[in-house]
């Protein structure tokens, strides 16, 4: 990303009025730095603040929205490191363009709502197709159906503050989702509440250029590089209870993985 010049243009009064506008909601549980972040990220995904603008002050910020510097400096600090804004000492702080970048760890399996609400964002979903069918011959494979078995479809965008972030296809037996209308956002969720929530998954990440449809799904151009994952979920009697194939942005996620190195005596042991 290029360095912010001189000539960044400050933000315009209709501009500014967005960001005076907000005031913290003492009633949401939502830390305050969090909730102007939030308005902050809005404001930027929806292109209302662009790419070389250059913030107000933080004590005008402060003196607008009745927070306290502290506040300020920490929420304009989350935003920094997610590569939204940013600081040059001494000059100000600037809308560095682009989307946010979204750190997913391989180690753990969480569902996307959950992703979402931990880093203080908005979850939403767009449904695109959310009904019972008969399986493919790969998914009546794959779950190991009976003639006459139906399985749930889930297709859908999911998007993170209104930003579209990833195109999903789930399948499920309908043995254990057998009415579309369960599920509300969070697949996850749903399977919680009948007890079918998995407890482990495989998962293969694959970079693929993004189809046409995906592609204006995502806002984005079509042979764009994205992120392909394919997920198979279990149950802790091994029973397969979801598969999903997934399109995630490349430019907005990294899925990191911790490794390390076994001591030579438990190597020696596990050849």
């Amino acid at each position: 990303m290029s360095d912010v010049k001189t000539t960044d243009l400050a933000l315009t009064s209709a501009q500014f009025a967005r960001l005076v506008d907000f005031r913290a909601d003492d009633g949401d549980p939502t830390p305050r730095y969090v909730q102007l972040a939030n308005i902050l990220r809005q404001l930027i995904a929806e292109r209302v603040m662009r790419e070389g603008q250059a913030l107000p002050s933080e004590r005008r910020i402060m003196e607008q929205t009745a927070l306290s510097r502290v506040t300020v400096r920490k929420s304009l600090g989350v935003l920094a490191k997610e590569g939204l804004l940013r600081q040059k000492q001494g000059s100000g702080t600037y809308v560095a363009g682009g989307l946010p970048r979204i750190e997913q760890p391989l180690t753990r399996l969480s569902s996307f709502t959950e992703d979402m609400l931990n880093r203080g964002s908005a979850p939403s979903v767009r449904w695109l197709e959310k009904k019972l069918g008969y399986p493919s011959p790969e998914e009546v494979m794959l779950f190991g159906l009976s003639p006459g078995n139906k399985v749930l479809h889930l297709h859908r965008v999911r998007s993170g503050d209104g930003v579209p972030l990833a195109v999903e296809f789930a399948t499920v037996p309908a043995r254990f989702l057998p009415d579309p209308d369960l599920i509300d956002q969070s697949l996850y969720e749903a399977l919680a509440e009948v007890n079918a929530m998995p407890v482990r998954a495989t998962q293969r990440l694959k970079a693929r250029p993004l189809p046409p449809r995906e592609a204006e799904l995502l806002d984005a151009s079509p042979g764009e590089p994205a992120l392909y994952i394919e997920r198979a979920s279990r149950l802790a009697d091994g029973t397969l209870i979801e598969f999903t194939r997934c399109y995630y942005r490349s430019d907005t996620y990294d899925f990191v993985a911790e490794l390390s190195i076994l001591p030579p005596d438990k190597i020696s042991a596990a050849e």
